[in-house]
């Protein structure tokens, strides 16, 4: 079944660093476009980077610059890239195909 593990989170101090990964499984991964979105506590759940299947990435505001999307194709893989965090990137975040399918989660907490 169609299926997205994300996975790379935890605890990190401001300024920091952190890489996501998430797993892509039960479908052909190069044909779409992903994204990674995020929800912070007692947020909405927001966009936070997007590639598609030629390579082209976008940004939301907050992240532009310290954020960088990618993916593997031969690998099923998307990642995101995550330097100079702040405490208010503090999330769960989540990769998407299109919007549709939904991984379950990790956390990223950024607190000294």
């Amino acid at each position: 079944q169609v299926q997205l593990v994300e996975s790379g989170g935890g605890l990190v101090q401001p300024g920091g660093s952190l890489r996501l990964s998430c797993a892509a499984s039960g479908f052909s991964f190069g044909a779409y476009a992903m994204s990674w979105y995020r929800q912070g506590p007692g947020k909405e759940r927001e966009f936070v980077a997007s590639v598609s299947t030629g390579g082209s990435t976008g940004y939301a505001g907050a992240v532009k610059g310290r954020f960088t999307i990618s993916r593997d194709n031969a690998k099923n893989t998307l990642y995101l890239q995550m330097n100079s965090l702040k405490p208010e990137d503090t999330a769960v975040y989540y990769c998407s195909r299109q919007g549709i399918v939904w991984g379950q989660g990790t956390q990223v907490t950024v607190s000294s």
